[in-house]
């Protein structure tokens, strides 16, 4: 192992099945997600990891993607106690969040789940502007923006885990 090997992928790598699966389940709440990147290890690379879990996000059902997006807090309310969410959704300020909710729930109505992009680096003003956009989608556009969402979401998840020697508290 030389110095330059992420600690994070090093854990991951050496985690039983069970563990490592309910590390990756952090990153997406898809059980078919999980394990199928559970079952890719050892990783050797971090882009390894990340082609896994890209390969394992183009094999999810449309009731996999349901199970991935439940596992999301809706864009404006993070869950409690969830440092995750809080820190992706952080360009939110308390001024856009009625906004968000509202229209979160709109959404929902639409079309069945809560709205998914992924928030890190965008500020609430333009996850407004995307949910604005995206309300009007129709089901199968709106399934594959998802999924593209989950992708750059997971990536950023698969990119921390990777890099984090243990687990981090916030």
């Amino acid at each position: 192992m030389t110095s330059s090997f992420p600690p994070g992928l090093f854990r991951l790598n050496r985690a039983g099945g069970a563990a490592a699966t309910g590390l990756l389940r952090e990153v997406c709440a898809s059980t078919r997600w999980a394990a199928a990147v559970a079952r890719g290890r050892p990783y050797a690379r971090l882009g390894d990891l990340l082609a896994a879990g890209d390969t394992a996000l183009a094999a999810l059902t449309p009731a996999d993607l349901a199970e991935a997006l439940a596992g999301h807090p809706p864009i404006g309310r993070p869950q409690d106690g969830d440092a995750v969410s809080a820190r992706e959704q952080s360009g939110v300020r308390d001024t856009e969040r009625e906004e968000l909710l509202r229209l979160n729930l709109a959404y929902q109505e639409v079309h069945g789940h809560v709205f998914l992009i992924c928030a890190t680096g965008r500020t609430g003003e333009q996850m407004l502007a995307a949910l604005k956009e995206r309300i009007g989608n129709d089901a199968d556009t709106e399934r594959e923006i998802v999924r593209t969402e989950l992708g750059r979401i997971n990536r950023i998840r698969l990119t921390r885990l990777a890099r984090t020697p243990q687990e981090d508290p916030s």
